[in-house]
């Protein structure tokens, strides 16, 4: 494949590929109707504070890469693998030569399937995966990313199908690492370990199929049979975020979706979200959003409409 056919394919190597940003909100340029996008990024370029619904995956194939998410400086190496959650605020910073994958994809489609919600946890906070804190799994996860960038650049039938079953695979890679509970709960026993993620991913479940009701700690307490001390303890343990925190995010993501569609008022978005008010959806969502839900109807709106000129 020539690199002319490449870039009109995909913009995996395209100098002339950008990525374009409205306030603080970038809308993920997928080509052709695809949900993912990877990109071999070599330009000496910053990308200023941003943030989408996407996952990004970056692991940088020389020289390094500063990434700074939620105030945090993240430093990648040569290598080293970087998952940023979709709704991070993050800045990138290049350095005058190098190159690194760049992989942007929808995960709504991912987590839709059965049993898919024990990994949600792992999409909580930004996840650095290298050959040292990671030994057990790196090599794994760093193929695994190699084949993704082979499958898009070659663009062969079915290749975005492929991508995800091999975005799939290394989530599963990453999830079945991280309830390996040696690290999240290493003073207690193996029996004890298995029973605490199968009921936490039986709480993940319930959180996913009833955001919009009136879920309380109480009620997910009483669910996996802990008292809500303990219960509260153990999932801030597990997820790294408090349980209420978790909820909130698990509704502010319904919210995304739901504020795509242009017929449907603010107040049914707060409401079908789990809100139970327009002033409480609208200052937590611009809380972690950094932007009003109107200002982010209109990010959108704006978008699809220089899509469609542009393609007239």
């Amino acid at each position: 494949m020539t690199d002319k056919q490449l870039t009109k394919n995909n913009p995996a190597y395209d100098p002339d590929f950008t990525r374009k940003v409205e306030g603080t909100f970038e809308k993920v340029g997928y080509s052709d109707n695809s949900s993912v996008l990877l990109w071999v990024n070599q330009n000496n370029i910053n990308f200023p504070l941003h943030w989408h619904s996407a996952v990004e995956i970056i692991m940088p194939l020389s020289n390094s890469y500063t990434v700074t998410i939620n105030k945090i400086v993240y430093t990648l190496f040569e290598g080293d693998i970087l998952i940023i959650p979709p709704g991070d605020l993050h800045e990138l910073y290049a350095p005058p030569q190098g190159s690194r994958i760049i992989i942007l994809f929808d995960f709504t489609l991912m987590s839709r399937q059965k049993g898919f919600s024990g990994i949600t946890p792992v999409l909580t906070q930004p996840n650095v995966i290298t050959s040292v804190n990671s030994p057990e799994i790196y090599k794994e996860a760093y193929e695994l990313l190699i084949q993704i960038k082979e499958e898009y650049i070659n663009a062969i039938p079915l290749w975005e199908a492929s991508i995800y079953n091999l975005i799939i695979r290394l989530f599963i890679l990453i999830g079945r690492n991280h309830m390996g509970a040696n690290t999240i709960l290493p003073q207690t026993g193996l029996n004890k370990q298995k029973e605490y993620i199968e009921k936490m991913n039986m709480i993940y479940d319930y959180i996913d199929r009833g955001y919009m009701d009136n879920i309380t700690l109480e009620n997910a307490a009483s669910l996996a049979g802990f008292s809500k001390f303990h219960f509260s303890r153990l999932f801030k343990q597990m997820t790294s975020t408090s349980f209420y925190d978790y909820l909130t995010l698990r509704r502010i993501k319904a919210a995304e979706s739901l504020l795509l569609n242009p017929e449907l008022p603010i107040i049914e978005v707060a409401l079908q979200s789990g809100f139970a008010s327009i002033s409480t959806f609208n200052r937590v969502f611009k809380t972690i959003k950094k932007c009003t839900p109107t200002e982010f109807k209109e990010f959108y709106r704006m978008q699809d409409h220089d899509s469609q000129v542009s393609s007239d």
